[in-house]
């Protein structure tokens, strides 16, 4: 094991093959961000900002922070496409000891616990199916019962891990494919809220009642809410960066799935969130955890409730792949520069997938899921320590502008300096209210980090120990 500052892909190992187009690197962005938020978020926005006027302002806000997000990721991309992504980014920036801490974070904690998330959102989902009921029934007994939902969420964890384990031209196409049909089910709910007869613009200027006599600071504070409530919707874009080493001709297709992805998912958000207000009024909005099950559920009953299900169900499979596929390469990539153990490094012979990394990935969410009681907190872990990571790995794009200006740059980010400026404060700002909204959870979050520094000494002197002749 090394420990030092060589460029990926210059070892001579073998690399991960570049199979995956245009197509497949934009599905990734669209498909993993489109979960189950957009189908759940208005209600939370609207019970913050009181109006269905505020609640579009903070769809617009959080998108183009979220798209000035992934213009920087876009020229770091462009200029290092490399398996890992931010991990590449920060590394290189900032020195072994910080892409070290990234890789921890999300090996340890902020993937299996979106996985877990994702997982245990689909149980969720479908269990209002009435075939599914069965999933709240408990499996097992004994000090540690475990639900079938539980199982199930283990078992849907495997099954797409096997599917990335198989290559990533499998899982791409997966991926293409099923995110056109998520965004063919999104389009159908829209047109069936707005074929409705009774549904009525004039919901658009509803409001609650206290948001009429709130004032400024109150106000603020609630967009503040709703704000992060979008952004978290819009979580997902960064992922594309960490299979940047297997997309064909990156320093093209990285800036158009990107942006352009983006673009496609704050168009869906927006006529999503306009088709639910079309057919309900602010009052009924916040009255229910699924807005848009309740919005479907008017205009074609329960069979619309259905649907919406369906396309839920649908959406949270699709980033379930994209979430898995992009979280085992950032240890493949610490590993390959000598950072994580070299058994991260492996690559199939027959299936040229990261395998190993892959199989610890879910062993990780497998343990998650077995204790569930404390999986809600682990996740809000990840939340606090992916937008730390996000703030500075959208810092370093000033640090290569400076140290490396003559560097190869097939994208610049336009607007450079301030679209990335606006977007590391947006970043602080999120950083800051999840600090102080779950003080508890961000300290722990912070010592988990920080946990991983114990960790990286032990390597380097196993790395040194190895590198000196023997006694």
């Amino acid at each position: 094991m090394t420990l030092g500052n060589s460029t990926p892909g210059d070892s001579g190992a073998a690399t991960l093959p570049r199979v995956l187009g245009t197509p497949h690197a934009t599905a990734i962005v669209v498909g993993t961000i489109i979960g189950s938020g957009i189908f759940l978020v208005p209600t939370e926005m609207m019970a913050a900002v009181g109006s269905s006027a505020l609640v579009y302002a903070a769809w617009i806000v959080g998108g183009l922070l979220s798209l000035f997000g992934a213009m920087t990721y876009a020229e770091l991309g462009a200029m290092m496409p490399y398996a890992g992504g931010e991990y590449i980014y920060l590394r290189g920036a900032y020195g072994d000891r910080t892409g070290f801490l990234y890789m921890w974070t999300w090996f340890a904690v902020a993937k299996p616990a979106s996985i877990a998330s994702v997982t245990t959102g689909l149980a969720r989902t479908l269990g209002i199916f009435a075939a599914f009921h069965w999933l709240d029934a408990r499996a097992l007994g004994g000090p540690l019962p475990v639900a079938w939902s539980q199982v199930f969420a283990i078992a849907v964890t495997w099954l797409i891990t096997g599917l990335n384990y198989l290559g990533i031209k499998k899982a791409g196409d997966f991926q293409v494919v099923f995110t056109v049909l998520k965004a063919i089910l999104i389009l159908i709910v829209v047109a069936f809220c707005f074929g409705y007869a009774r549904g009525s613009w004039t919901n658009f200027s509803t409001g609650l009642t206290h948001a009429v006599h709130a004032g400024f600071s109150s106000r603020f504070r609630g967009f503040m809410i709703a704000l992060i409530a979008t952004l978290w919707a819009y979580d997902g874009w960064n992922d594309l960066t960490m299979v940047a080493g297997e997309v064909k001709r990156p320093e093209r297709a990285l800036p158009i799935a990107l942006i352009g992805g983006l673009v496609l998912v704050g168009a869906l958000f927006m006529a999503t969130n306009a088709a639910i207000q079309y057919v309900l009024p602010a009052s009924a909005i916040v009255a229910t955890p699924r807005p848009a099950v309740a919005a479907l559920a008017v205009v074609a009953g329960p069979a619309g409730a259905a649907l919406v299900a369906a396309a839920m169900a649908l959406s949270i499979f699709v980033t379930l792949n994209g979430t898995i596929m992009s979280g085992a390469r950032v240890p493949f990539a610490a590993a390959r520069d000598g950072l994580f153990f070299r058994r991260f490094a492996s690559i199939h012979p027959r299936f040229q997938s990261p395998a190993f990394s892959l199989v610890v990935q879910a062993a990780l969410s497998t343990g998650l899921l077995l204790v569930l009681g404390r999986f809600q907190q682990l996740f809000e872990l990840a939340v606090f320590a992916e937008w730390l990571f996000y703030m500075l790995t959208a810092t370093t794009v000033f640090w290569y502008r400076r140290r490396q200006p003559l560097a190869a740059r097939p994208y610049r980010v336009w607007g450079y300096p301030l679209v990335p400026a606006l977007f590391v404060v947006s970043a602080a700002v999120v950083l800051v209210a999840s600090f102080v909204g779950n003080l508890r959870g961000s300290l722990l979050g912070t010592a988990l980090i920080l946990a991983g520094l114990p960790l990286f000494a032990w390597l380097r002197r196993q790395s040194r120990a190895h590198r000196s002749p023997a006694s």
